[in-house]
């Protein structure tokens, strides 16, 4: 089992930045699991946003965020980031870590998930 929860959601105006973080329990976390973000907008389905396989070698982005957003992970700390600059009030949503076996499956939204972290963009 695999516990997983966000933070550094908030408030911030276009144009801005937040960090998001996900901190994972396990001792195995850094072996075995591959990490992604999703974020649901009020009304609309779950979208994929970004993934990192399980060495921080080879990330995944949403086209929609594409050159704005970074995700990194910190396999010492059992954790992963998304760092998202230049923020459009179209990004407002609640943001979702996953964990699972491969990016595939993260992207395929087959594995673990956190509760969320509402971010809002204001215009």
């Amino acid at each position: 089992q695999v516990e997983l929860v966000e933070s550094g959601g908030g408030l911030v105006q276009a144009g801005g930045s937040l960090r998001l973080s996900c901190a994972a329990s396990g001792r195995t976390f850094s072996s075995i699991y591959a990490m992604g973000w999703f974020r649901q907008a009020p009304g609309k389905a779950r979208e994929f946003v970004a993934a990192i396989n399980r060495s921080g070698s080879s990330t995944y982005y949403a086209d929609s965020v594409k050159g704005r957003f970074t995700i990194s992970r910190d396999n010492a700390k059992n954790t992963v980031y998304l760092q998202m600059n230049s923020l459009k009030p179209e990004d407002t949503g609640v943001y979702y870590c996953a964990a699972g076996p491969s990016t595939a499956m993260v992207r395929a939204r087959s594995g673990y998930w956190g509760q969320g972290t509402q971010v809002t963009v204001s215009s």
